[in-house]
């Protein structure tokens, strides 16, 4: 693995977005109230607004892969990756795709484990960051901004990155991968497996986040994972969550979301837990790919709350001594 140290001379830039950092004694609420672990970081509305007003606007033109609006989110995650003293995982965070026609990159950062053992044990924390860009017009509007599509899952995964780059909390190394040309057929998360499958990384987790926006209706859980009966991942993350943060959704299965998102390539080159979580739950949200796809449909206290829900959930996967989530 190469690293880019001249980044290193970048560390001090700013980005845009703010992160709340807990001091030593009781850990403050944030004004959501939502509570962090002492001597963490939690993760408030503003900070998710911040994130998911630039990702979803309509400077971007809805992301497509290889436009100039992609390119703008990429430069953008590069810059928030930076300021939390990510590495890049390759020679730069930007790794072109070699699948698609477009110049479209995967953005790629890493946080080294601080353990000596458990550092050659990788976790990918991944989402894809493209949409499908311009439509027909609907009431005047071409933008599909993809919002919740997938604005909202690389929001979660660059929180995290912010977390975790300021607490070091991992003892396993932690790659932080968003992925270009997913809506055209999972191109980005292909490439990148098959990249790491090449090298014999020591791949434990992939864990995926998909369409968070928006919460769940009358269901006494948050989130569910795709893939729910293939692995212990579901009861594996309420463990840690300490709740009933994970469920099962039959719709999931019955759509094979499973085999629809970016961790499928990863199931298929490393046969290791590789799975989404996701709260589009097929009534919650009429906007998939339309130009209603828009920050006003979003929640973000309820994005808020997932994602502090799963630093807890995060810190446990990375630190357990041994590999707890397996495949049946």
């Amino acid at each position: 693995m190469k690293h880019a140290f001249v980044f290193l001379a970048l560390l001090f830039l700013t980005a845009c977005g703010s992160l709340k950092k807990t001091q030593s004694g009781n850990t403050p609420a944030g004004p959501d109230g939502l509570k962090g672990n002492l001597g963490s970081t939690i993760v408030d509305s503003t900070s998710v607004l911040e994130i998911m007003n630039f990702l979803a606007s309509d400077d971007l033109k809805g992301r497509d892969s290889g436009s100039e609006g992609i390119e703008k989110a990429a430069e953008f995650i590069e810059g928030i990756f930076v300021q939390n003293r990510l590495m890049p995982y390759f020679e730069t965070f930007k790794d072109t795709i070699a699948n698609f026609q477009k110049p479209a990159y995967n953005i790629v950062g890493v946080l080294k484990g601080t353990d000596k053992k458990l550092q050659n044990e990788y976790i990918i924390i991944g989402a894809h960051y493209d949409h499908i860009g311009i439509l027909t017009a609907e009431n005047g509007d071409t933008i599909a901004n993809g919002a919740n599509d997938n604005a909202s899952g690389t929001t979660t995964v660059l929180e995290l990155a912010r977390h975790f780059g300021a607490s070091k909390s991992n003892k396993r190394s932690l790659i932080f991968a968003l992925f270009s040309a997913e809506e055209k057929g999972l191109l980005g998360s292909n490439h990148l497996a098959k990249k790491l499958k090449e090298e014999n990384l020591n791949l434990y987790l992939m864990l995926n986040f998909e369409m968070i926006g928006v919460p769940m209706v009358d269901k006494d859980y948050m989130i569910y994972v795709t893939g729910y009966d293939k692995s212990n991942l579901a009861e594996e993350t309420n463990k840690y969550a300490n709740k009933n943060l994970v469920g099962f959704l039959p719709k999931a299965k019955e759509f094979g979301l499973f085999q629809r998102s970016d961790n499928y390539p990863f199931h298929n080159e490393f046969n290791i837990p590789s799975q989404t979580y996701c709260t589009f739950d097929f009534t919650n949200f009429n906007f998939y790919h339309k130009v209603g796809d828009e920050l006003d449909q979003m929640d973000f206290k309820h994005m808020a709350r997932v994602i502090n829900d799963m630093i807890p959930v995060l810190e446990g996967f990375s630190n357990s001594p041994e590999k707890e989530i397996k495949y049946y």
